[in-house]
């Protein structure tokens, strides 16, 4: 098996979908660092797991759910006591075209 998983153009390729500004040197170092992490999961794969059941979930929870109860809703004014934007009572968001 290669060394090399990632290559530097994949990592460019990832930080421009991230909308991230890598130096040569950082792109160096996250190559190397992704294929190192990439390398622990080929050892997993060597482990013969075939009579280990699969697990969903690390610790067994079920129901974890509160039950429903019908409250006063917030005022209005700390409902939106946090909103960077208001107008009129309401929450100012951007206009998306």
């Amino acid at each position: 098996m290669s060394d090399k998983i990632i290559s530097k153009k994949e990592v460019e390729h990832i930080a421009s979908l991230a909308g991230i500004a890598l130096s040569e040197e950082e792109k160096e170092l996250f190559t190397k660092q992704f294929n190192e992490i990439l390398s622990y999961f080929h050892k997993i794969d060597e482990l013969d797991l075939e009579e280990v059941e699969p697990t969903y979930h690390v610790v067994e929870l079920s129901n974890v759910f509160r039950e429903d109860e019908v409250t006063e809703p917030l005022p209005l004014e700390l409902a939106i006591l946090n909103a960077p934007k208001k107008k009129d009572g309401y929450i100012k968001a951007p206009k998306i075209i």
